[in-house]
Formats: C-alpha cells, structure tokens, sequence
C-alpha cells in the first residue's frame, strides 16, 4: 500500500467557469490555469502519481504543451489511473479538503463527491469531499483563490 498526497492552487478570475470536481459551480468568477484549472481534479491526479512514484503533474501534463490548452482535467485523472493500472495499481480511497471563502460549498460537497467518484470509477463510499473556508486570512480568505488538498491510498 502506498499514500499520496496532492495540492493545487488556482486563482479567481472574472470570465472563467469554476469547476471543482468536474462540476459546474454557480459563480461569477472561476479559475484561471492552462487547462480547465480544476484544483480539486489537479490535487488528485498530483496524489495518485505521487503515491505510484511516477512524479507530479507538472512532469505528465506541462503547462507547456498546447495539447493541455483548456483541456478537461478529467482528462488527467483518467490518464493516470491508466498508468496507475499498468504497475498493477489500484485505488482504495480518496478524501479531499477543499479551501475557499466563495462559493459556499456546502450544498455542492455531495455533487462532487458524486462526480469525483465516477471519474475515478470508485464506491461513494471509498470518496469523502471537506470544505473548509480561509476564515479571511491569505488569499483563500480574500477569496481572491481556490486550493485542494487530496489524500490517496493506493494498492497492489
């Protein structure tokens, strides 16, 4: 069994869907990136490369490559649970800490989880999503940014 661990940031920008989770969230500003800049799928595809040992996000997907260039970060996670399965990997549990001062999130933690878990192709169960708001300290709490940490263990 292995553990990893994920975090991504992404700041807010008018003009810009927010997606957490590979869902659409109701908000006049989303966040901005190369790809779609959604931190909760980033933070999780960064845990499970992590604890396979098969580097961060950056190495698999560079912000470089045009190919990356809006793309759905949906994306990324299937493409690693790929790889993830070829070294006879497989994932147990997944359990996220979202931080934001805006949107609440309390009403859409279970839409997340939901979706989270059928990208990842996982019990509900074995899938938990936390929010937690920046009490208006740092960027998080001027809502001025949206981070995710993820958690993951993984098994052979």
């Amino acid at each position: 069994m292995r553990i990893g661990i994920g975090h991504d940031t992404h700041r807010l920008a008018e003009g810009r869907p927010l997606l957490l989770g590979g869902v659409r969230i109701p908000h006049p500003r989303g966040l901005v990136g190369h790809s779609d800049a959604d931190v909760v799928l980033h933070a999780v595809t960064d845990a499970l490369l992590g604890a396979a040992g098969l580097g961060d996000i950056g190495d698999s997907f560079p912000d470089t490559d045009p190919t990356n260039r809006d793309r759905d970060s949906a994306d990324f996670v299937r493409e690693t649970l790929r790889r993830l399965r070829e070294k006879a990997w497989h994932l147990v549990n997944v359990d996220i800490i979202i931080f934001a001062q805006e949107p609440k999130l309390g009403a859409v933690k279970a839409d997340i989880r939901r979706n989270l878990a059928r990208i990842l192709g996982m019990d509900l169960s074995a899938v938990n999503v936390k929010a937690k708001t920046g009490e208006g300290v740092g960027a998080i709490g001027r809502a001025e940014a949206i981070s995710c940490q993820a958690v993951v263990l993984i098994d052979q």
